[in-house]
């Protein structure tokens, strides 16, 4: 260790310079010989009880950007290198800091990655055993290469090529190309846009769109790969039923004998699958691409009866053709080479009987079709629809006009079985990374991985099952135009994810492969669409409709999952749009609405009050939820972000569409001083400050009931409207959540913690995020059904009128107020007429008002004025003979205006009365807030005490 003086702290500037020497010490290594450092390199050093790096020849915690501060493991065997905190190199490094002890797991959360990191390192950061690694060679190239000489170009060319002739069919193959050269454009800037793990078209597709888009495309794509097990597999059934009709030997009937030889050989298949990645890779690869290129020496013998003859340059008939549409949706699964059909369509004719016999005889009847130039009449089995051979009728043309067929035959049944086994495994593995998102119920149970690799056995029997059903439809034709739609589905929302990507201008966006365009992409997914439509209409639809069904489904169940998808990025860039655009015209009282900063200090300890909020901000106006931690700002600090996300999640559990404030703040007033002026953004910013009446003001310190009426004297001076929650059974909830977050109590409605003096209590409540997003919601009484009960609006003094606008049931005025409110159209129920509020109240009443007041009185009738002013000084709550006298009118009203709600709205179920104002510096704290109570108490139903900023927020004008 290094020698050092003891005026040299790890913190002095002398450590940062010279040159001493130091020995590294890595947590678990033997500490090797001491070593003299010049600064070349990086090295730990350990001082006391911190850790130090010697960096650019100077010591400190700072590190220089490393790999693995980015990656979310690494290597194994490898220590892991963290990078310091932002408190660790702005403020101290504390005891049992990952610097400290260098074994802190600071892997970031699956909720924080973008998504396209791969989980290399299993638990304790060992991998559990390497999975089989096919490379670019196996595991691309040649899965591609049979793909693309697979089953349609075997079976289905030479069908398509009489079909539509040459010239159609190559149309159909270019634009096939168009297209997938597009998307393979997209998809090659999608997946290197960061490292891409299991799942394929759905990964990729559900990282960059989101996980409404991503997971229909996971479930189709899925559900089209397991269809093309059934493709693949009928079509090597149909070859081997040929070579059994051929021999004579055939099963049962053509049909019967498909779905016999596909359900044995998909089993077989699945039998590979489950038997591990290792058995697939091997068997995948059995059939070399180049068998098709070495049968690819055409026979110079012209067998014309079997249908050799350059004719089918040209579609066929109308009268009996098949829809082009039908014959793109059979060909899309793969793309071609165009000289095979310009080849096979010139050497064989459309329709041949395979009779040595039918020549062309003259005086015996009309000879039809190109055949009949070269000598050959297949005219009758052309009419009755009998030709065995010729491109419509015989499947296996390929073989017959090759240079040896067996190699066709064995091209077809490697490409096929490949092909199979290749969207067996697709399938499962596509499925299965869908399971684990958990975007969609009752489907984990086939996530649950085997094995090293992570085996989906259970996915590859649902594969199996899904596959055995189409075989048994035993007809490729029908299959085929199946799956197309959703690979169709597929191409289209991967070019729109480049497109979307590109357009949103996300940071995020920085693929390494540069050779693509926005446009292209767009152009892509929309001809996309449109071949879907041209292939089959009604399979478009339906596929269509898949995906905006399971889109709308994860809409509305809104998955806790955070992939930084480039929707993210458009909806913030189309927010911050509006936002600015809302600058550019000025508030219209005719566009008023109520944007609120509701105090509900940690939102769960007050329900209530976040529920009365949201019942009329809901999807229609800003709603803030502000939160003051109050205490010395270096503790509190670090408090904020973490119960930020905490707070947030349960209101969005709770489904209140509302922001989640905090600061924190010597004191509460102060704090939510900042909270008024520094809430929202642009014009939206809140014009309404929501509080809940403070219950306990008798008990309480008297210097928190001064902040609280501070409070509401800050909101009116900053122009705020004012609103005062007050509920029967209090607001604050939090001491029956005591075993749930162990928060911090409020005095201000906790009487039993609240004390006449003192220093002032602290106001907090802290929760952990896992926990508040699981708590238990509490019910309260604005989520109830209140039946045929009125909400009573006593609006006694002209506001501007707030409380009228959104809460208009039954409303009591004076006389002469009927005729204004039917001008301003607000549609209530009953007015009624008030009686004189201004006569005398019941003298028990009005007893106990003065009792009340009686603890807060100054009492200074009787007192020299140097005393009198040293009291007021000291306890400027106290309330004096003059302010009582000169207020005493009004108090007298708020009396009166009690036994009036007593006696016309005791069964309501909201009451809503004008809040009285009192004159700063004139009406003490104590005696407003008896006002307050005074008005209120003995009622059943919620009091809503508000008052307007004296701005005008209703008109009866149309302009």
């Amino acid at each position: 260790m290094a020698e050092l003086p003891a005026s040299e702290t790890p913190g002095d500037p002398a450590l940062c310079s010279g040159r001493f020497t130091i020995s590294t010490l890595l947590v678990g290594d033997e500490p090797p010989p001491s070593a003299a450092y010049d600064g070349s390199h990086a090295s730990h050093v350990t001082l006391g009880s911190s850790l130090y790096m010697r960096t650019f020849g100077y010591n400190t915690i700072d590190v220089v950007p490393a790999y693995e501060h980015y990656a979310n493991s690494t290597l194994p065997g490898e220590p892991r290198k963290l990078r310091p905190t932002l408190a660790d190199l702005h403020s101290f490094l504390k005891e049992g800091s990952p610097l400290h002890v260098l074994a802190l797991d600071s892997r970031p959360s699956h909720e924080m990655t973008d998504g396209l990191v791969e989980d290399e390192a299993g638990a304790g950061g060992e991998k559990p055993g390497e999975p089989v690694r096919f490379g670019w060679v196996k595991g691309v190239m040649i899965r591609c290469m049979l793909n693309i000489w697979g089953v349609i170009l075997y079976l289905r060319l030479p069908w398509i090529t009489a079909q539509a002739g040459i010239v159609l069919t190559w149309v159909i193959i270019l634009l096939s190309v168009l297209v997938t050269s597009i998307t393979g454009l997209s998809i090659s800037a999608i997946s290197t846009n960061g490292k891409v793990k299991s799942g394929g078209t759905y990964f990729l597709i559900s990282r960059s769109l989101g996980p409404e888009l991503g997971g229909s495309i996971g479930l189709i794509f899925s559900f089209a790969n397991a269809v093309g097990v059934a493709m693949h597999t009928v079509g090597f059934a149909e070859t081997v039923r040929d070579l059994l009709q051929e021999y004579g030997t055939p099963i049962v009937d053509p049909i019967n004998d498909i779905r016999i030889i596909g359900v044995v050989t998909v089993t077989v298949l699945l039998a590979i699958s489950l038997a591990g990645m290792e058995w697939e890779s091997k068997v995948g690869v059995l059939s070399p691409p180049q068998l098709l290129q070495s049968s690819g020496v055409w026979k110079e013998s012209q067998r014309l009866p079997n249908g050799h003859s350059p004719s089918s340059f040209t579609p066929q008939d109308p009268a009996v053709a098949i829809p082009k549409g039908t014959l793109m949706a059979i060909f899309w699964t793969t793309v071609s080479y165009l000289a095979i059909s310009a080849t096979i369509g010139a050497c064989v004719v459309r329709d041949a009987s395979g009779n040595l016999n039918d020549t062309v005889t003259p005086g015996l009847g009309a000879c039809e079709g190109l055949a009949c130039g070269y000598g050959w009449n297949f005219t009758e089995c052309a009419q009755r629809h009998s030709c065995r051979y010729g491109l419509i009728n015989y499947y296996q043309t390929m073989s017959m006009v090759s240079g040896f067929a067996p190699l066709i035959t064995a091209g077809i049944f490697g490409a096929t079985l490949s092909s199979a086994l290749a969207c067996l495994v697709s399938a499962a593995k596509v499925f299965q990374c869908l399971c684990e998102d958990q975007l969609y119920p009752l489907i984990g149970f086939f996530g649950k991985g085997y094995g090293k690799n992570n085996e989906p056995v259970r996915g590859y029997l649902l594969a199996y099952a899904i596959a055995v059903a189409f075989i048994i439809i035993a007809e490729l034709n029908t299959i085929a135009p199946i799956i197309s739609n959703f690979f169709l589905c597929s191409y289209a929302l991967i070019n729109f994810s480049c497109f979307h990507a590109s357009i949103t201008n996300s940071p995020g966006w920085r693929p390494s492969f540069r050779y693509y365009s926005k446009w292209s992409a767009l152009f892509g997914a929309v001809v996309s669409v449109v071949i879907m439509f041209l292939l089959t209409w009604w399979a478009a639809l339906i596929a269509i409709g898949v995906i905006l069904f399971l889109l709308l489904y994860v809409i509305y169940k809104k998955p806790e999952v955070n992939w930084g998808s480039s929707v993210q990025a458009g909806s913030y860039n189309l927010a911050l749009s509006y936002a600015v655009g809302l600058n550019e015209v000025e508030d219209h009282i005719k566009n008023y609405r109520p944007q609120c900063l509701v105090l509900t200090g940690p939102p769960n300890f007050r329900p209530a009050l976040v529920d009365f909020v949201g019942t009329f901000t809901q999807n229609l106006s800003l709603m803030i939820c502000g939160h003051v931690l109050i205490g010395p700002r270096k503790q509190r600090m670090p408090e904020l972000r973490l119960i930020a996300s905490g707070h947030t999640k349960w209101l969005n559990k709770r489904k209140i569409k509302a922001f989640y404030s905090d600061v924190a703040a010597e004191d509460l007033r102060s704090g939510v001083q900042s909270l008024m002026q520094a809430s929202g953004l642009g014009r939206m910013k809140p014009n309404i400050l929501v509080v809940g009446f403070k219950k306990n003001w008798q008990a309480a310190h008297p210097a928190t009931v001064e902040d609280y009426i501070g409070i509401l004297h800050d909101a009116f001076d900053l122009s705020y409207g004012v609103c005062v929650l007050r509920m029967r059974e209090g607001l604050n909830v939090s001491e029956v959540m005591q075993a749930h977050i162990n928060p911090t109590f409020d005095p201000a409605e906790d009487g039993k913690a609240a004390s006449t003096g003192g220093a002032r209590p602290a106001v907090s409540g802290t929760a952990e995020p896992e926990t508040l997003a699981r708590e238990e919601q509490a019910s309260t009484v604005f989520q109830l059904e209140q039946g045929k009960k009125t909400i009573d609006i006593y609006w006694l003094f002209d506001d501007g009128g707030q409380g009228p606008l959104y809460l208009k049931k039954k409303i009591f005025v004076a006389s002469r107020m009927v005729s204004l409110l039917s001008k301003f159209r607000l549609g209530f129920h009953e007015v009624h007429v008030l009686p004189d509020i201004n006569q005398k109240p019941r003298a028990e009443h009005t007893k106990r008002f003065e009792d009340m007041i009686a603890p807060f009185r100054l009492n200074d009738g009787f007192k020299d004025e140097a005393t009198v002013a040293e009291m007021r000084r000291d306890c400027p709550w106290k309330i004096s003979d003059e302010e009582i006298n000169k207020n005493r009118i009004k108090s007298l009203r708020q009396v009166r205006l009690n036994e009036i709600l007593l006696d016309y709205s005791r069964d309501a179920a909201l009451v809503v009365i004008t809040l009285p104002i009192g004159r700063k510096g004139k009406c003490p704290s104590t005696l407003y807030m008896a006002w307050l109570e005074t008005l209120s108490q003995d009622l059943r139903p919620p009091v809503i005490l508000i008052r307007g900023n004296q701005e005008n927020v209703l008109t009866f004008y149309c302009q």
